[in-house]
């Protein structure tokens, strides 16, 4: 029978294996793709806003729902059809800690990708906002939005960016460990929509969100997207993905085994 499932032990590998292929990408490749993987997630947040625009007045609850449901179709699209996302990326410490490639390699791809979501981002806001489409409720929710992200108390928006990563990088986890496109769908699906439930804070998401509401009207600048909400959440999702979930795992299933068949080698040779 044809194996559907890796182990976390192989996961491990195949997530080294995949940071040494990211950390070889051209300069270009990374604009390319992480612009792509921006407007990604920022297709994921309109689907959200059109879904839930009127649903709060009904039921909050479900409201919220609806809109985590919507969602996931973002990292979906970045992990299936091929993309750089920047906090998906954040597990490329695992391959810097096993020796594959250099922490210089590891900012190097981290700035070119951050900086192409951005792009990605605001330019898929800027369209949208003028695509004639964001009116009525939908411009009130989007609006509602970008206000709500910058009043996020900096302290907060750290927190709420670290419990995110963790999330998102257990998703790309998971999706790396599927190995058909329906398992990928399900890993990618239930994490991400759980932590836009629960109200963590995504940086790339917020390049989208937080934009997409000023061109809008929503009276925030751009160094209150920064300052209160980007910068903040960006070290929080930096701490919950690219410290909690590869530290752990590479103490757990990288480092140890080694540890061990070091020792056994040397019970032997004695």
């Amino acid at each position: 029978m044809e194996k559907r499932l890796l182990t976390p032990k192989e996961i491990a590998q195949a997530t080294i294996d995949a940071g040494a292929g990211k950390a070889k990408l051209s300069i270009m490749q990374m604009l390319i793709l992480g612009m792509f993987a921006g407007a990604f997630i920022g297709f994921g947040g309109q689907g959200a806003i059109t879904i839930s625009q009127t649903y709060a007045s009904i039921d909050v609850g479900m409201s919220k729902f609806l809109f985590a449901a919507a969602f996931p179709v973002g990292l979906m699209l970045v992990v299936i059809c091929g993309a750089e996302l920047f906090t998906g990326n954040n597990l490329m410490v695992l391959g810097c800690l096993n020796c594959n490639y250099k922490v210089k390699d590891l900012l190097r791809n981290w700035g070119f990708v951050y900086l192409a979501n951005f792009i990605g981002s605001v330019i898929l806001a800027y369209l949208v906002a003028k695509s004639g489409l964001m009116t009525g409720a939908a411009a009130e929710k989007a609006i509602g939005i970008a206000n709500a992200k910058v009043a996020i108390p900096f302290g907060a928006a750290i927190i709420r960016g670290i419990l995110c990563n963790i999330l998102v990088v257990l998703a790309v986890w998971m999706a790396t460990g599927a190995r058909d496109i329906i398992g990928k769908i399900f890993s990618c699906w239930f994490p991400i929509m759980l932590f836009v439930l629960c109200g963590f804070e995504h940086s790339v998401a917020n390049m989208y969100f937080a934009p997409l509401g000023m061109f809008l009207g929503a009276p925030i600048s751009w160094g209150q997207i920064w300052m209160n909400n980007l910068i903040p959440v960006t070290i929080g999702n930096l701490i919950g993905g690219a410290l909690i979930v590869p530290l752990s795992y590479f103490n757990a299933y990288i480092k140890t085994p080694k540890i061990a068949a070091t020792a056994e080698n040397n019970v032997k040779k004695a």
